[in-house]
């Protein structure tokens, strides 16, 4: 059992009582969730022979839309097989019926003033004719996306998922906690939360009416120490053990890396060749296409806004490039 200390209290770690009673609170939380660029489209709708998704995420956040269908699940239904058999259906599905699915998006936003309003707008803001052509690009043209919600993640389930598909797999963990009186906190982290951290700060770097699209991330900056930088980033061409979000595998162009003090810059980078599942671990390892090529320095500041770099940080070749200090690139 896990507990959390509040000033008014210990909450307790509970259970779901249901996949019913779990959704009910995915509802609850949503805004926090998932974000105000995102919404949820609760609808239960078979698509193909027999696959009904438990829902979709419509992520307008960047000049570019994505589209996720949900599966929900809790951990103690043992769902391991059951989540990856249901997201490879998913996707076969949409290979095989794509209008089927359009349909059913077209009439879960059309249900919603507010979701029909945001669509819109965004569709003219960002290129797109109409609803109807934002959801053609979704459907026809944007790469197939999953998200797994769950209450606790499985041993295995990060590496199954990894290694048995190649588009992007997310997952969010949402639990909750409950003190005496009933009362109820939710702890998760918000969706691709670090993504758009990187994201807001290269926005409000740039000074650009323009906003930076996630697909603009093309380079993820790694913090190293000495022995790993010298021996496993140059010797061996690869950085391991690298917790990357799925969603952005086919992004990524680039690694750069950061050494930590004494030295606190970054100063090497390499074009990226593929990124695979690392051994039982649910993380991946980048492999370079070539040896990595010395840059900068690119040094923390001093008294800057960027302090030592701790975790992988997303960025763009471009900016890194440019850069005189980290406080040029985020």
């Amino acid at each position: 059992m896990r507990v959390i200390r509040t000033p008014k209290g210990l909450y307790q770690s509970v259970e779901y009582a249901n996949e019913a009673d779990f959704e009910s609170a995915i509802l609850e939380v949503q805004d926090d969730l998932f974000g105000t660029d995102r919404f949820y489209l609760d609808v239960k709708k078979k698509i193909g022979r027999k696959n009904i998704p438990d829902g979709y995420l419509l992520d307008l956040s960047g000049a570019k839309p994505h589209l996720y269908v949900v599966e929900n699940e809790l951990a103690s239904h043992d769902p391991l097989k059951h989540i990856a058999v249901q997201i490879l259906e998913f996707s076969l599905s949409f290979e095989d019926d794509p209008r089927k699915v359009k349909e059913i998006l077209y009439d879960a936003i059309r249900s919603s003033k507010n979701h029909t309003s945001k669509c819109e707008k965004f569709a003219e803001e960002n290129g797109f004719r109409n609803l109807d052509r934002l959801l053609e690009y979704l459907v026809f043209e944007a790469p197939f996306l999953a998200l797994v919600i769950i209450d606790e993640v499985p041993d295995r389930l990060e590496k199954v998922l990894a290694e048995k598909f190649k588009f992007g797999v997310e997952i969010l963990t949402l639990s909750r906690y409950e003190d005496e009186a009933g009362d109820r906190l939710y702890h998760f982290e918000p969706f691709l939360a670090d993504v758009k951290a990187d994201l807001d700060a290269i926005r409000d770097k740039a000074r650009e009416n323009r906003r930076i699209d996630q697909s603009e991330l093309d380079t993820v900056v790694v913090p190293a120490r000495q022995g790993g930088f010298e021996n496993v980033f140059l010797k061996e061409n690869r950085w391991h053990e690298i917790r990357l979000h799925p969603s952005m595998h086919s992004l990524i162009k680039y690694i750069a890396v950061y050494q930590v003090a004494p030295v606190s810059a970054i100063t090497y980078i390499a074009p990226v060749k593929s990124i695979e599942p690392w051994e039982e671990s649910g993380k991946y390892v980048v492999n370079f296409t070539e040896p990595a090529k010395k840059i900068g320095p690119i040094p923390r500041k001093k008294k800057g806004r960027i302090k030592q770099l701790q975790n992988l940080r997303y960025a763009t070749r471009e900016r890194l490039m440019d850069a005189k200090t980290l406080d040029d690139i985020w």
